[in-house]
C-alpha cells in the first residue's frame, strides 16, 4: 500500500469541492452552513483509491480570505497540491495566497486545473494557460501539467485521475519508520465510541491498544480504535488520513492544535530557532513584530527576533527565534508559515531548524544556525548533543527533536559512539568535549578536597553532585567512566590518594589509642576523648575515622570505639561463654567484660547489627561460628 495526501488550493467558488466531489463521488462539504451558503467553511475530506493500492486522501480547504487559517490548518501534511483556478475568473487573491503559502511549505509536487471549462471557450481556456504559466514562474508548478476539467459535465475527470495517480507515484513518501505523530484537525463525539481526533499522520504508524500522549495539552490516553476514511484498521501509517479513537478523554480537552504522539519523546516548546524567507511582495518584517505563527494545524501569536538584522525586505531571508504565546509541537526540520498580525495575510515562512534552543551567546548563534541548515543528520545530532553540554541529552530527547527516520537516527548515533565523537551513558548522549571537561572538573575538585581534608578517606559522593547539579544516575554513570577516581560506599577519592597523617596527628593517634586500650571495656567516649586531648571534633572525628580505616580500632555507635585487640579478646570470650550454655542475658556480658550496663548495651547492639548475636525476647544467641 501507498499513502498520498492531496490538498486543494484556490479562490473561493472556483470549484474545488465540486471537483473533490466528481473525482471521488464524496461531498468534502460537511456542515451544514457550507450545505446552505454553498461554500467551504472549514476542512473537507475524501479518499481516491486506486486498484494497485494506491491510495490518495483528500483535503479540500476553504477559499475564501478571512478562511486562510482553516486552510493552514489542512496545509501542513499535504503530499501533492491541485491548484485550482475557475476559468471564468481566472487568477484571483487567493490563487496567489495559496500559491505563495504551499511554495513556503515546500511542497514539491502538483497540478493545475482549470475548472468551469463548461462555461468558456477553447481560445479563452488557451489564453488563460499563458497567464497561468506566467503566474506560477519561480514556483514549485512551474512546468506542472495544466488540465481544463468541468465537474458538471464531467469533461477530463478520468484524464485528472491518471494525472495525479501519475504525480502520486513520485511523491517522496513520509517517514514511515519515524516517531508518529499526528496534527489534530478536527475533534468530535461519536455515540457509543466517545472522543475521536482526526488529522494526517506525518510520520511513523500507530496501532489499536498503543499508549500516547496529547501535547501540548498533556493528556495521556490509549488508541481504542483506528479508522481512515470511515474503514476500521488495527494499524495506521503516515500519510493516511487517520480518525483515532482516545479512551478516557474528554472532547473539552481536546483542540485543533493538538499533536497525538507517542509517549516520552515530545517536549512542547515556546520558543522556536528557524530559517524565515520573507516573500517578494510582503511588506518589511521589523525586528520584535508580532505575527501570526502557523505549523502543521496549530496557530498562536509570536514575537519574531531577526538575527542580525533590524529589518527584513521583501524577497530576503534570515535566521530568528520566535516567542511563542502558547506552546506547540515541533521538530527540527517542520516547515511552518508567518502572516502578518494586522491586516492578515501571509508574509512568509520557512524551516524550524532548532524546536528547543539552549541559551547562548548573540555572537554564536547565526553561525549555530547555519550549522543546523547546511548540516547532515550525523552532524545536526553531534552538534545537539555537544550543545546539551554537561548533562547530555537523552536518545529519546533526540528522536522527538529531528524529523526523520528512527533506523537514520540511530545509524548516525551508532558511528558518532564508533569515532568517540559521543559517549552513551544510561541511554544519555553525552559529547566528548563536556565529557574531558567533567573529568578534569572531577580531579581538580577531589585534589583539592584530599588537601583541605588529609584525615577524610574521600568527598561524599552526594556532596559532589549537588555541587555539579546533575541528575544521579547520569552522575553515577559519568563517575564510572573516570578510572583515576574510586568510589568506595558513598564517597569518592583519587585513586592514587591514601590518608596520611603529620608528625602531630601522628603523636595524637598514639594517645588515642593508649587511652581507649586502657580503657578496656569501659573506654572513654569521643566527648570525653575531645575534652582530655584538646581536639575539636572536626579534627577528632578524622582521626578516629582513619584509625578505623586502617583497622586499629572498631567503631561501636558515633560516641564509643574500642581497639581492635580488645575487640578480639571480646569475641574470644563471648565465644568461650556460648560454648558452656546456648544463649546470654545482658547482665551475663556486662559480667564476662567486667563493665557496666553503660556500655554492655551499645556493645551488645552493634554485635547485633553485624549479626554476631541475635536478639531473641531478652536474651542473646550466638551466630558467629
Amino acid at each position: 500500500m501507498r499513502y498520498v495526501i492531496l490538498g486543494t488550493a484556490g479562490h473561493i467558488d472556483h470549484g474545488k469541492s465540486a471537483l473533490v466531489k466528481a473525482l471521488t463521488g464524496i461531498d468534502p462539504d460537511r456542515l451544514k452552513e457550507e450545505k446552505e451558503r454553498g461554500i467551504t467553511i472549514d476542512l473537507g475530506f475524501a479518499e481516491l483509491s486506486y486498484p494497485d493500492g494506491l491510495t490518495i486522501g483528500i483535503v479540500d480547504v476553504p477559499g475564501h480570505e478571512r478562511l486562510v487559517r482553516n486552510m493552514l490548518a489542512g496545509a501542513g501534511g499535504i503530499d501533492l497540491v491541485l491548484l485550482v483556478i475557475a476559468a471564468d475568473e481566472g487568477i484571483m487573491p487567493q490563487s496567489r495566497e495559496h500559491l505563495h503559502i504551499c511554495n513556503l511549505l515546500k511542497i514539491k509536487s502538483g497540478l493545475i486545473i482549470i475548472t468551469k471549462a463548461d462555461l468558456v471557450e477553447n481560445e479563452w481556456i488557451e489564453l488563460l494557460k499563458d497567464e497561468i504559466k506566467d503566474f506560477v514562474r519561480g514556483t514549485f508548478l512551474d512546468g506542472a501539467k495544466i488540465i481544463p476539467v468541468s465537474s458538471k459535465t464531467m469533461f477530463n475527470i478520468d484524464l485528472l485521475k491518471e494525472e495525479i495517480r501519475a504525480v502520486a507515484l513520485n511523491v517522496e513518501p513520509k517517514p514511515v519508520k519515524g516517531l508518529f505523530r499526528l496534527p489534530i484537525d478536527r475533534v468530535f463525539t461519536l455515540k457509543g465510541f466517545g472522543t475521536v481526533v482526526t488529522g494526517t499522520a506525518v510520520s511513523g504508524s500507530i496501532s489499536v491498544d498503543e499508549p500516547v500522549e496529547v501535547l501540548p495539552s498533556n493528556i495521556k490516553s490509549k488508541v481504542r480504535g483506528l479508522h481512515s476514511h470511515r474503514k476500521p484498521m488495527q494499524t495506521a501509517f503516515a500519510g493516511q488520513r487517520v480518525a483515532i479513537n482516545l479512551q478516557g478523554v474528554e472532547k473539552e480537552d481536546l483542540k485543533r492544535g493538538d499533536s497525538v504522539v507517542l509517549p516520552g519523546r515530545f517536549i512542547p516548546t515556546k520558543i522556536i530557532d528557524a530559517k524565515v524567507d520573507l516573500l517578494q511582495d510582503a511588506p518589511p518584517l521589523k525586528n520584535k513584530v508580532l505575527v501570526h505563527f502557523h505549523l502543521a494545524t496549530s496557530e498562536t501569536i509570536a514575537r519574531v527576533i531577526l538575527y542580525g538584522k533590524d529589518e527584513l525586505r521583501p524577497g530576503e531571508s534570515c535566521y530568528c527565534q520566535y516567542r511563542l504565546q502558547e506552546p506547540i509541537v515541533s521538530m527540527s526540520g517542520d516547515r511552518y508559515i508567518i502572516r502578518r498580525f494586522s491586516p492578515v495575510d501571509t508574509i512568509g515562512g520557512g524551516e524550524v531548524l532548532d524546536p528547543s534552543p539552549p541559551k547562548r551567546k548573540q555572537k554564536d548563534i547565526v553561525e549555530d544556525l547555519k550549522l543546523l541548515e547546511k548540516s547532515n543528520l550525523t552532524e545536526k545530532i553531534s552538534f545537539k548533543v555537544w550543545q546539551s553540554g554537561f548533562h547530555g541529552i537523552s536518545i529519546k530527547a533526540i528522536e522527538g527533536w529531528v524529523k526523520t527516520e528512527l533506523t537514520a537516527i540511530k545509524d548516525s548515533i551508532h558511528k558518532l559512539k564508533e569515532k568517540g565523537i559521543i559517549v552513551e551513558i544510561e541511554d544519555i548522549l553525552i559529547h566528548k568535549t563536556f565529557l574531558d571537561l567533567f573529568r578534569e572538573k572531577v580531579l581538580h575538585v577531589l585534589k583539592e578536597f584530599h588537601s583541605k581534608n588529609p584525615l577524610k578517606p574521600g568527598m561524599p559522593k552526594e556532596e559532589l553532585r549537588a555541587m555539579l547539579k546533575m541528575e544521579p544516575k547520569l552522575f553515577t554513570g559519568l563517575i564510572n567512566s573516570i578510572r583515576d577516581v574510586v568510589t568506595e560506599k558513598e564517597v569518592l577519592r583519587l585513586k592514587t590518594f591514601s590518608t596520611i597523617l603529620s608528625q602531630a596527628d601522628e603523636s595524637m593517634k598514639n594517645r588515642i589509642i593508649e587511652m581507649l586500650q586502657i580503657g578496656r571495656f569501659q573506654p572513654p567516649t569521643k566527648e570525653e576523648l575531645s575534652h582530655s586531648l584538646k581536639l575539636d571534633h572536626k579534627h577528632l572525628s578524622d582521626i578516629l575515622n582513619h584509625l578505623v580505616k586502617e583497622g586499629t580500632l572498631v567503631r561501636i555507635n558515633d560516641s564509643l570505639y574500642l581497639t581492635t585487640s580488645i575487640y578480639t579478646e571480646m569475641i574470644n570470650k563471648l565465644k568461650d561463654l556460648f560454648s558452656k550454655k546456648p544463649e546470654m542475658t545482658v547482665a551475663e556480658f556486662r559480667d564476662i567484660l567486667s563493665t557496666t550496663r553503660k556500655y554492655a548495651l551499645p556493645i551488645l547492639e552493634y554485635l547485633d547489627s553485624i549479626k554476631v548475636t541475635l536478639r531473641v525476647g531478652d536474651v542473646r544467641k550466638l551466630l558467629l561460628k
